[in-house]
């Protein structure tokens, strides 16, 4: 259970400090038969602080009850 938590606290970790998840796809712009034309779009996915603090809350709780039942 320690490992779980450890992971959980790392996961919230990573949640925390980057809140801002960049993906990009590609979208058709110009059909003319043979020739096609494509872009590269940008788009974001936001992540609240909180959400990390609060899944790093949870591995830290999972760690302490794991440290504490021995």
């Amino acid at each position: 259970m320690k490992t779980a938590g450890i992971v959980i606290f790392l996961i919230g970790l990573t949640l925390t400090l980057f809140t801002t998840i960049t993906y990009f796809t590609r979208e058709k712009v110009v059909d003319l038969g043979t020739v096609e034309i494509t872009a590269k779009k940008a788009h974001h996915l936001t992540i609240s602080p909180f959400i990390g603090i609060a899944v790093m809350g949870i591995g830290g709780l999972i760690f302490w009850q794991s440290d504490k039942s021995k």
